[in-house]
């Protein structure tokens, strides 16, 4: 199969190392029992279902995973958050087992820094903090690590983040912090090379402000690190298709295709969160087939 994106990218993922020379799947997976879409499927009666959990990851690499993007804690609109003893609870066994059963990628859905320290030692590769290791100690913890980061764009916390989000350039706001945070990051020790961007799809912002942040991919793609895009049954895919969160497959996958074209047209390289990895690797698979960039 063509590869659409000519430039041979790779992220050092501590142990391994990610191709992105074409578009990475990171696959969703929550330990969690309020997620907006997955939360409770892992778990029988309140403890998590280690069965189920292997079962779900083989189906997943099987399908094309690149990445397991393993939470511990919701962060959906109006989610209360956990204690940080909560999710270790949750997350580390489950890591390390995974890390031992399966060679793949797994990344840590995390804002709290002991999970951080804890995941990387259970098998971690990647850190993934949808507050842009804004919380006191994160920072430093991802530096210790030695791991790849990416940093998200949320307005305010997952409680409020979707009470009347306002800006004055959505775009600008979130670019802006997206740089601030990278350039905080490179002082403390990060590698501008271990340092990947997420513009925060539905993390404190109308479906207006969403759209605007969709149509501006090629710009925040021309910074040169690698963007995760995660559009996967989110609320603004519900707004525009008046469906329910799990009757939204054919929007997300769509949705998401348009912005790998996006970002790839502007010379970048993409990782898709997604909850439907067959679907979207089939998709990805046409795409590529039939698009020249």
């Amino acid at each position: 199969m063509q590869k659409i994106n000519t430039h041979s990218k790779h992220l050092d993922c501590g142990a391994k190392t990610l191709d992105l020379s074409n578009p990475a799947i990171m696959a969703v997976l929550n330990v969690t029992p309020d997620s907006f879409s997955d939360g409770g499927q892992l778990l029988t009666g309140q403890a998590i279902d280690k069965d189920k959990v292997l079962r779900t990851v083989e189906a997943m690499i099987y399908e094309g995973a690149d990445i397991i993007d393993l939470g511990g804690e919701s962060t959906r609109p109006g989610a209360e958050p956990v204690s940080v003893q909560q999710e270790l609870d949750r997350v580390i066994p489950v890591l390390a087992l995974l890390s031992k059963r399966f060679d793949t990628i797994f990344s840590i859905d995390t804002s709290a820094p002991e999970v951080m320290l804890e995941a990387e030692s259970a098998g971690a590769h990647l850190i993934n903090d949808v507050r842009a290791l804004r919380r006191e100690g994160a920072l430093d913890a991802a530096v210790e690590t030695g791991l790849p980061v990416c940093l998200m764009h949320m307005q305010n916390k997952p409680k409020s983040m979707q009470q009347n989000p306002e800006y004055q350039d959505v775009v600008s706001a979130v670019i802006n912090f997206l740089n601030r945070r990278k350039q905080q990051c490179i002082v403390a020790g990060i590698p501008q090379d271990q340092i990947l961007l997420d513009p925060g799809f539905g993390f404190g912002k109308t479906l207006e402000h969403n759209l605007a942040m969709f149509a501006a991919l090629p710009e925040l793609a021309a910074y040169k690190h690698p963007i995760v895009v995660g559009l996967s049954r989110k609320s603004m895919i519900g707004q525009i298709t008046n469906t329910e969160v799990n009757d939204r497959l054919i929007g997300s996958v769509t949705m998401t295709i348009l912005a790998t074209q996006k970002v790839y047209r502007a010379g970048g390289s993409v990782i898709l969160r997604v909850h439907d990895v067959k679907e979207t690797k089939q998709a990805i698979q046409v795409w590529q087939a039939v698009d020249q960039v």
